[in-house]
């Protein structure tokens, strides 16, 4: 993956239909996914239960984009070597998931894999300042992390400014997930974020059945971060 700051939507398959990913994937790829986005949760960090490595390893031959793993799990640091071998393209992080995240994204990139933090809400974007120059995304919640469909936090719009000012020149993409939408991804876009996680906003009214409509929604979001990011250019 070459780096680049263009517009990239990543659609969170914890919004798709369960019984049949592997189409799923097929379908918002074909239309017009960047990256296929696997939010994994244990239940413990986040009140929920989601994928582990097996799932991943069974989506992986269906991505043919790139494929960006969220662990939201504690501790994190055992289960790096798996989810890597799983198929994960990139593999993020949270800050808040043990207490040495230097560490962790030491692991993530002995497993030559692209390597990312993340933030909850609560956390202020001062923590990551020792963790740049280890890191290829940093990813801002803007809902606190454990269910999709949540209501966008506006504070992180500020959050991810602040974040981008801390990266300065370094090729460093900055994701957000939770509540983004074409009302909110433009205010995101003007703060600095390029990469945008969506489920309920991609999979809406959508299925593998009637595909345009993840196509519709793609381009809905894309239209708006695009319009954003011209007129701040």
């Amino acid at each position: 993956m070459s780096f680049d700051r263009s517009i990239k939507i990543a659609p969170s398959i914890l919004s798709a239909d369960f019984a049949n990913f592997g189409a799923e994937i097929r379908a918002i790829e074909a239309q017009g996914a960047d990256w296929v986005h696997v939010d994994v949760m244990d239940g413990h960090f986040v009140p929920n239960l989601t994928f582990g490595p097996p799932a991943v390893k069974a989506f992986r031959p269906h991505v043919k984009t790139f494929m960006d793993v969220h662990l939201m799990i504690a501790p994190v640091d055992p289960y790096i070597e798996a989810y890597a071998e799983a198929g994960a393209d990139m593999i993020v992080a949270h800050w808040e998931a043990g207490p040495h995240p230097h560490r962790t994204l030491q692991a993530i990139k002995a497993q030559g894999v692209k390597c990312g933090i993340s933030l909850n809400p609560g956390t202020p974007a001062s923590v990551i300042s020792e963790l740049l120059d280890l890191v290829d995304m940093v990813l801002v919640m803007s809902v606190n992390p454990g269910f999709g469909g949540q209501k966008f936090i506006p504070s992180s719009i500020n959050k991810v400014r602040q974040v981008r000012e801390m990266i300065g020149d370094r090729e460093i993409h900055i994701q957000v997930d939770g509540g983004v939408d074409p009302s909110t991804v433009g205010s995101l876009v003007e703060a600095g974020a390029d990469c945008f996680v969506a489920g309920s906003a991609v999979f809406k009214g959508g299925s593998v059945d009637k595909p345009e409509v993840y196509g519709q929604n793609i381009a809905a979001i894309r239209a708006a971060a695009e319009g954003a990011l011209k007129a701040a250019q």
